[in-house]
């Protein structure tokens, strides 16, 4: 795997909701200097540059690929005059339903992998021709505020379940949790919840960290318990991650979670939970636990491209951006934005259906 560089803050990038990226011509920007060093110590990605076309590509989706995505639409403009893309978060569910698949938008961000119903919704509107494309693999964060001292170091997904699971509807306290832990597992510490107020904040419905939290964390004891997968039925999530972050720290006895690109940026304000896996072993989420999945929330980011866009007056300027995002400025990108990298050899199979334009979805 290459080195990793952090160089690039994207605080700037995640406090914004929607961005603009306007071509500034030739040498206004896009140094490519460090993922020039990356290159060669891989030597199988391909070159992050390339001839851009002219046009503006329409993108929305997932506000955790956001700003991966949004690095590159940036950089891709600098180099490219005449090139600009319109990069919205809208979460992966609102950007399935609303924009991709209604053929409005030519890439959707995800933070999942597109549902069964979203390919039958996008089928209907004569969007078929779709290739998925990994492009990063982050670590869904478990948080809680660093005044938090009340409770251990370690959660499962138990005590994940008991907390903001679909039957922790009457659950106002960590303490409540515990008649619900010892229905359905243990608590990893071994000890009880306190008796402190329990605060629960995340994302909303229209993520695709809400549906993959629930999908990873909570459903298979759900549909052990023989009830609807899901969240609390007072859950009041929101969309936007620097609100979730401001109320976690805000909060003593807060919980819940971010893609792990977010905790980075704000990690002196909050406190990571490490989580237990299958075996009762307790796992810190960083660049190695999540890279080799060792982490119990680990889980691939995407990009969704439209390929009959690539027949459309931007046609030009989509191919040139997604052969940006598939060489190293899409694989510096990832670094740059605090998530975590593919292996090169897995990086190179994504190369590889992107260049053999094929469906594969």
């Amino acid at each position: 795997m290459r080195i990793r560089n952090r160089g690039r803050a994207v605080a700037g990038l995640v406090l914004s909701l929607a961005l603009v990226v306007t071509a500034c011509g030739g040498d206004d920007g896009g140094d490519t200097s460090d993922t020039a060093d990356d290159s060669s110590a891989s030597g199988e990605a391909a070159e992050g540059g390339g001839g851009g076309g002219t046009g503006t590509i329409p993108i929305a989706g997932s506000s955790t690929v956001f700003p991966i995505t949004a690095i590159v639409a940036e950089d891709f403009a600098a180099e490219n005059e005449g090139a600009d893309a319109t990069v919205e978060s809208t979460g992966t569910g609102g950007g399935f339903a609303d924009f991709f698949c209604t053929g409005e938008t030519a890439v959707n961000n995800a933070s999942r992998a597109i549902a069964e119903d979203e390919v039958e919704l996008c089928a209907e509107n004569g969007v078929e021709n779709i290739l998925e494309l990994q492009v990063a693999i982050d670590g869904m964060t478990v948080l809680t505020s660093p005044q938090n001292d009340a409770i251990a170091e370690c959660l499962n997904f138990a005590e994940m379940y008991a907390l903001v699971g679909p039957e922790s509807g009457e659950v106002a306290s960590w303490a409540d949790a515990n008649a619900i832990v010892g229905e359905v597992g243990e608590h990893a510490s071994g000890e009880e919840f306190p008796d402190v107020p329990l605060t629960t904040t995340g994302p909303g419905t229209e993520s695709g960290t809400y549906d993959s939290f629930i999908e990873i964390a909570l459903e298979g004891i759900a549909e052990e318990q023989g009830v609807e997968p899901g969240v609390r039925p007072d859950w009041q999530g929101q969309n936007d991650d620097n609100v979730i972050v401001q109320g976690l720290a805000g909060n003593q006895y807060s919980f819940g979670w971010v893609g792990y690109a977010y905790f980075l940026e704000v990690q002196d304000q909050l406190r990571a939970f490490q989580v237990a896996d299958e075996e009762g072993n307790c796992v810190e989420p960083n660049d190695e636990t999540i890279a080799s999945g060792e982490y119990p929330l680990s889980r691939p980011l995407f990009i969704y491209v439209n390929l009959d866009k690539l027949d459309e007056d931007y046609g030009s300027a989509l191919e040139g951006f997604v052969d940006y995002y598939m060489g190293d400025g899409g694989y510096q990108a990832v670094a740059d934005a605090g998530y975590v990298q593919l292996t090169d050899d897995a990086w190179a199979e994504v190369q590889a259906a992107w260049e053999a334009r094929e469906s594969n979805i």
